[in-house]
């Protein structure tokens, strides 16, 4: 009987931790559904804010030769002919049920557009956000294992030039000196790697930038802490003490900022394919912007929302993770 009191405490704390992990977790899914609903809701208004009317504005044309009863007949089934209540409903129905309407230029369901274009804008974003992170961490670690003080100015320097260069103009450079000065990158009929390679260096740079710079700050942060110098007098190496210590400690911050960096690393891939000439999301909202084409602007807000969402969502969740001082506080809570 002397270990049922202790027994009682721990399964006390084990269900006061889980209370609050739920909690936790309810909450992130919570304010996730509702970014998304934010997001979608905005998007309406604004899209439904624009002058004309795309429907007419496509098939009034006297080419089509239609007469009024037939353009009514076509905005009906585009369901344009309703109250501003009834398409919002509508069209959240839709959306919630998989069906993200038909495109008005192309004439076929946007999600086939979107299952044509998605996939390469997905790889560009992956491999665009894993070069970027390769270039952060080893901007922090030539940094930090530079043994003279002006290779290391010059080295941070590095992040804050990444940051300030504009996607489309990093694209037009890389061009000119990969595809016309070196001859290295074809401009005409690449191979499938060929022509990625110079995409996900523009989209990398500057995602990098941020990530270098966030990365260098808590370097440098987690090596004022007490047990650097324990390490060190226990006769590890700067680059053990680095790695082994340090590296875990920094993860955390890196991690915050990557997630929201999401968001803008959808919007360099779309500047990016728009420069490159490549089939994906950024064309295809390029071209719906041209047209009015609002069920596919629609259909890519709330993708790009979604993957925002989704990101940052997997990052609260791997918080208490890889930090167990949020375990405990979850606990207490």
């Amino acid at each position: 009987m002397k270990g049922a009191g202790p027994a009682r405490c721990r399964a006390l704390l084990a269900r006061r931790h889980g209370i609050g992990m739920a909690r936790y977790i309810l909450s992130r899914f919570g304010q996730a559904l509702f970014v998304l609903w934010a997001a979608f809701t905005v998007s309406f208004v604004l899209l439904q804010s624009l002058p004309g009317d795309a429907v007419l504005i496509k098939f009034q044309s006297p080419d089509y030769g239609l007469s009024p009863e037939q353009l009514a007949d076509i905005r009906a089934a585009y369901g344009a002919d309703g109250s501003f209540l009834h398409q919002y409903f509508h069209a959240v129905w839709n959306f919630l049920t998989g069906d993200f309407g038909y495109s008005l230029q192309a004439g076929v369901p946007v999600s086939s557009l979107l299952a044509t274009n998605l996939p390469p804008s997905l790889l560009l974003a992956g491999a665009g956000f894993a070069v970027a992170s390769i270039l952060a961490v080893l901007i922090a670690i030539a940094c930090n294992l530079s043994g003279f003080a002006w290779l290391r100015g010059l080295i941070q320097s590095i992040p804050s030039l990444f940051v300030s260069v504009p996607t489309f103009w990093l694209g037009i450079m890389l061009i000119q000196i990969f595809s016309f000065r070196l001859r290295l990158v074809p401009v005409i009929n690449p191979g499938p790697w060929e022509g990625l390679f110079l995409p996900i260096l523009t989209v990398a740079v500057p995602i990098s930038a941020p990530l270098a710079q966030i990365l260098l700050k808590n370097i440098d942060e987690v090596l004022t802490r007490p047990f650097v110098p324990v390490a060190r007098a226990k006769g590890l190496s700067h680059a053990k003490v680095l790695w082994r210590h340090v590296a875990k400690n920094t993860l955390l911050p890196v991690l915050t900022v990557a997630g929201l960096l999401f968001g803008e690393l959808i919007a360099s891939a779309v500047i990016t394919e728009t420069v490159f000439g490549l089939n994906g999301i950024g064309g295809l909202t390029k071209q719906a912007v041209d047209s009015q084409d609002v069920a596919v602007l629609q259909a890519v807000v709330v993708i790009a929302a979604t993957a925002f969402v989704v990101i940052n969502l997997v990052v609260d969740l791997l918080y208490p993770v890889l930090d167990p001082r949020l375990k405990t506080k979850l606990g207490a809570a």
